[in-house]
């Protein structure tokens, strides 16, 4: 057994000692080395077919679908940006333009996206109707304001002492304070120190001259700033004195102070940015721009008290109502909601709303695109939840947001008479005007 062994290793010195050489060869003759063989060439790395693209797409659905709806940007969300770049990368050094993602932007800008659901946050100014940035809400808004003087001072002295000025108490006590002002000229009219109004008088600092607007709406209507003296006193003091013409219109003072009191601030509209996507498995994923997760400073202050607060509750057992409200009070961080709306067709109707807008202005939102808007439909949430356009619920009450995928469905007594009628249930429905601008998802 021990020869055995010894062959064994005998043998295996053999063959790792190297190369033979001949006995009618010098010892200093070396064996001619073997060229190294040439390193194989790397093939580039072909991107995936559309079948693993169509399934990779799938699984970041479900993968959205498992996730909790009330989320902003988590790690999950940084990977598959990490994802896309990389496969970018390798198509570009493969020079395969049908890599994933090589059919999006190069980056994910806020504006002009291709992967994006919708570009950003956009609004409607109601004196232009131009279409606004979120940052260009307050400028653009100022600037029509302004500009509305030539056409029409008194609305737009109006608009500004509503609009300018932030503080709405302070505004409110300003307004009744002119809207007396012209109530005791319309009820005393000869009485000629109505129509005079100090301006270093203490009310009238406090209340009315620290608001934008107030001198340029006394100039509107009729008022005058002149120096006027007083009695035991060396120099004069500056007044507003209501104009003769401006007086013998008594009607029109009066339907100013009503349009002073009636007034609200001016405010851009959200722009709902309707879109209509053709059926398509990826109804569910939502890229959203930064614009849905952007937090205003009282945001972040209020977002820094709850976790104080919640630091308390860790030592605090909750019931499940307090759980509940927690929740609640989650979603109602998000500022605004991207919803999706799948019709009997496949199609999507896509807007955006404001989280703490109505159900019912959902319901609205869908009706206006339909070409029979009279007849009664219901909206379906994830689970079948129906949601009742009568209720007074708003999206993050009821947890669609920062998005959500709802579900067309008729009302059951006009899904009969369709099928009565032999028409399919599942025809186009939307206004042909909508249909001629669908797009891809």
């Amino acid at each position: 057994m021990k020869k055995f062994f010894q062959e064994i290793k005998a043998d295996i010195k053999f063959k790792s000692a190297g190369p033979g050489q001949k006995l009618t060869e010098s010892v200093g003759e070396k064996a001619p080395k073997e060229k190294p063989s040439q390193p194989p060439v790397r093939q580039p790395r072909q991107g995936p077919t559309n079948e693993a693209q169509m399934a990779a797409a799938a699984a970041l659905a479900r993968l959205e679908q498992k996730q909790p709806r009330a989320r902003g940007p988590t790690s999950q969300d940084s990977i598959r940006n990490q994802v896309r770049k990389e496969l970018r990368a390798e198509a570009a050094v493969s020079g395969n333009p049908e890599a994933p993602g090589s059919n999006t932007a190069p980056e994910p800008k806020e504006e002009g996206s291709a992967h994006l659901a919708v570009s950003g946050v956009y609004f409607t100014c109601p004196l232009t109707g131009a279409i606004l940035r979120k940052d260009q809400r307050d400028a653009r808004i100022r600037e029509a304001i302004l500009m509305h003087f030539s056409t029409d001072p008194v609305a737009a002295s109006i608009m500004k002492i509503h609009t300018f000025n932030k503080d709405r108490d302070r505004v409110k006590l300003g307004v009744d304070t002119i809207a007396k002002y012209l109530d005791n000229i319309h009820l005393h009219p000869e009485e000629e120190k109505y129509r005079k109004i100090k301006v270093q008088n203490k009310v009238f600092q406090e209340r009315i001259h620290c608001l934008e607007g107030t001198h340029e709406f006394f100039e509107a209507i009729g008022f005058q700033k002149v120096l006027l003296p007083i009695p035991d006193q060396e120099g004069p003091e500056e007044f507003y004195v209501l104009s003769e013409a401006a007086l013998a219109q008594p009607q029109s003072l009066e339907r100013h102070k009503e349009q002073l009191l009636s007034a609200e601030p001016v405010r851009a509209t959200l722009a709902r940015q309707r879109r209509v996507f053709r059926p398509s498995p990826l109804a569910s994923q939502f890229d959203l721009p930064a614009d849905f997760f952007n937090l205003t400073a009282e945001e972040i202050k209020r977002e820094q008290r709850l976790r104080s607060e919640a630091v308390e509750r860790l030592s605090v057992l909750r019931t499940k109502a307090m759980r509940e409200r927690e929740e609640q009070r989650e979603m109602r961080k998000y500022t605004y909601t991207l919803l999706r709306v799948r019709l009997p067709d496949g199609c999507l109707l896509q807007g955006t709303f404001y989280a703490r807008e109505r159900v019912a202005a959902l319901y609205g939102f869908v009706r206006e695109a339909l070409q029979n808007d009279w007849l009664p439909f219901e909206l379906l949430a994830s689970g079948g939840q129906k949601l009742s356009e009568d209720e007074n619920l708003a999206f993050n009450e009821c947890g669609l947001v920062p998005s959500a995928l709802l579900t067309f469905s008729w009302d059951v007594a006009v899904l009969e008479d369709i099928r009565a009628a032999g028409t399919q249930p599942d025809t186009s429905i939307l206004k042909p005007e909508l249909l001629s601008a669908i797009e891809k998802l």
